[in-house]
């Protein structure tokens, strides 16, 4: 068995968690990682038994072996750090939100694709076998055409001014950080909507602190969407359709299963239980993209993610939000 070798770009919180994650794979190993504070590289490399620690972004390209770069800085930084690594012909998994915008976005996958290296946005909420599950259920029509799709992603967040969900410097805001993963969900099971209209609630910084989201299709469908980062809602999804109703059970963006009501019968619910934190669903759909040589996911292709962030671009002009260097 081929094992893969990643580096992770940008040490933070979520890299942490990304890191426990690939840990369930015998496939991959943790085989670098890179901070702009060589101490704070070389403390996470100590926790997870990484053997490369560098200080600098520059220095990672250095690095001899790397099959993978999981990218994990601020939104503001996405762009800057995929190309530096896409430059080098490293392979790419960027979280989300991809870029700022999606002239940023357009740039990475020009560039990704010029250099025939592969590039996927770590959007881990794809690959969740609840996901999977629900799309294969909606698709053979067992709720009937979808008529109306209700999601919502909120927590209680830090009021410090400088902090990365509420500076505008670092693309800050409810929107990028966690509304995206409502209209990333109404994309999946929709696609793409003829009417998009938004209202957002301001931070004192400029960022929005919460924005509501109203999508409207060809189809006939439409979609209510909401984030915030000023109290904790039930982070739910629920699809209603002409002959019944889905719902991603637990937190929708990482769906625990499936229920399914429909009238007059039992309600079914379908159990997807996962180990650890489920991120490492993503890297192993990287790793099996890698091994057969693909340049871009075939689940969640590039197209989807600039159309994705397309969509949030009309979101910001809706709001009025405008980044820094924009």
């Amino acid at each position: 068995m081929r094992t893969f070798n990643w580096a992770i770009l940008g040490p933070g919180h979520i890299a942490h968690k990304f890191a426990e994650s690939l840990a369930l794979l015998p496939d991959a190993r943790l085989h670098a990682v890179a901070s702009r504070s060589l101490p704070t590289a070389q403390a996470f490399a100590h926790k997870f038994g990484v053997p490369h620690a560098v200080g600098s972004y520059d220095a990672l390209l250095a690095v001899p072996g790397i099959d993978a770069v999981y990218i994990a800085t601020p939104h503001s930084e996405h762009h800057a750090h995929a190309l530096r690594c896409l430059r080098a012909g490293l392979p790419v998994l960027c979280e989300k939100a991809f870029a700022r915008n999606s002239h940023e976005a357009a740039e990475m996958i020009a560039v990704a694709q010029a250099q025939g290296v592969f590039l996927m946005e770590a959007f881990w909420t794809r690959f969740f076998p609840a996901v999977a599950y629900a799309l294969e259920v909606v698709q053979s029509g067992v709720i009937g055409d979808v008529k109306h799709l209700a999601a919502d992603f909120g927590f209680r967040a830090s009021d410090d001014p400088a902090g990365r969900l509420l500076n505008p410097a670092l693309a800050g805001g409810s929107l990028l950080d966690i509304g995206v993963y409502p209209l990333f969900i109404s994309k999946l099971f929709l696609g793409e909507p003829t009417a998009v209209r938004a209202v957002a609630v301001p931070a004192a910084t400029g960022v929005d602190l919460a924005c509501t989201m109203a999508l409207a299709y060809s189809s006939g469908a439409t979609a209510s969407l909401f984030s915030t980062l000023t109290a904790g809602t039930n982070n739910q999804c629920v699809l209603y359709g002409t002959k019944g109703q889905l719902h991603l059970m637990g937190r929708f963006h990482a769906p625990t299963g499936v229920r399914v009501q429909l009238p007059d019968q039992p309600v079914q619910e379908i159990p997807f239980g996962w180990p650890g934190l489920g991120y490492q669903y993503e890297a192993a759909h990287v790793q099996q993209c890698l091994a057969q040589g693909q340049a871009e996911s075939p689940l969640l292709p590039l197209s989807f993610s600039l159309e994705l962030m397309q969509l949030l671009d009309r979101v910001r002009a809706e709001i009025g939000l405008r980044y820094p260097g924009e």
